[in-house]
């Protein structure tokens, strides 16, 4: 009986993506013929059909979408075991893949890398913005480390950390009168305003929304921008207000907060990873800086409570 190779897996996998042989053997830098041959010798060994060739795309069959499940558990297995054999407890040398989601590129990202480089800085770190779904998704694909987003709901099987309170507030430029700054402004009047607010694929967007909904406030938004730190443009030269974190406001001396009346709920930052994941060194190491700058910044604390868990 002949041996399963992982090229096989990774072949399988890569037909499996593309559903089709060619792009798939063009990824793998083999030829076509090679391919056919090598998924033809696994589903030999397995002794089941494992891809459907009849339609015009390749499918995998009710036992290859079962084999392929597994293939993908073992090869996520053998890259954690991989990390751990190089993993280096005294951090002279390591990897760490963090996702955020956007909001926190404009106050943590910055601080958080230049922590981890000033005391770690043989470890290297690749840092990707994105949605909160996608970086859950990414954690439990094994394609990240940890992420930095808010408390739940969480997918099955990702476990999440509270870090801190954060509290989100109506923000406009330093030309604003400062008398208007003397009480909070009621919510109501927030129509008569113009607002530029973050896009609707944003969670912070979907957190302001709710806020207006629920006090039967419509605003007239007047621009929607993909980034914080373009709103944190616009409003700077501008008469146009924003909702930004404070945090954002504090780190920003041309940026001037307008209390609301009621103010916006707050949202409880969290530290994600998936609760079965190798926990490497460079993990752990940025997770106690991570709580450090947390305290250092004077952050309202989180929640108390036991991090989540699937």
């Amino acid at each position: 009986m002949a041996l399963i190779e992982l090229r096989h897996l990774r072949y399988l996998l890569a037909v499996a993506d593309h559903g089709n042989f060619t792009r798939a053997a063009e990824e793998l830098h083999i030829s076509q013929p090679t391919l056919s041959q090598q998924i033809k010798q696994l589903e030999r060994t397995l002794g089941v059909q494992l891809l459907d060739r009849t339609g015009r795309s390749v499918r995998l069959t009710d036992a290859g979408a079962v084999y392929v499940d597994h293939a993908q558990r073992a090869l996520r297995d053998l890259a954690a075991a991989e990390r751990a054999v190089h993993d280096v407890q005294d951090l002279s040398r390591g990897h760490l893949r963090l996702g955020i989601t956007p909001t926190f590129t404009a106050y943590l990202a910055g601080p958080l890398t230049a922590g981890l480089h000033a005391r770690h800085p043989g470890v290297s770190l690749s840092l990707e913005e994105m949605t909160q779904g996608r970086i859950e998704a990414a954690l439990l694909a094994d394609d990240l480390d940890l992420g930095i987003a808010f408390a739940g709901p969480h997918l099955p099987g990702v476990a999440a950390t509270p870090l801190f309170t954060e509290t989100l507030g109506l923000v406009t430029g330093c030309r604003e009168p400062a008398a208007d700054q003397a009480s909070p402004l009621p919510v109501g009047e927030i129509a008569d305003r113009q607002l530029a607010l973050l896009s609707g694929d944003f969670a912070t967007r979907g957190h302001v929304d709710a806020y207006f909904s629920r006090h039967r406030v419509s605003p007239r938004i007047a621009i929607e921008a993909n980034s914080v730190q373009a709103l944190v443009e616009i409003v700077q030269r501008t008469p146009l207000a924003t909702v930004l974190p404070d945090a954002v406001a504090h780190d920003h001396p041309h940026l001037t907060p307008a209390p609301l009346d009621p103010p916006l709920p707050t949202r409880t930052v969290t530290l994600l990873r998936r609760a079965d994941a190798y926990e490497s060194a460079a993990a752990r190491a940025f997770t106690e800086l991570t709580h450090a700058l947390v305290r250092e910044r004077g952050y309202s604390p989180a929640p108390v409570n036991h991090p989540s868990g699937p």
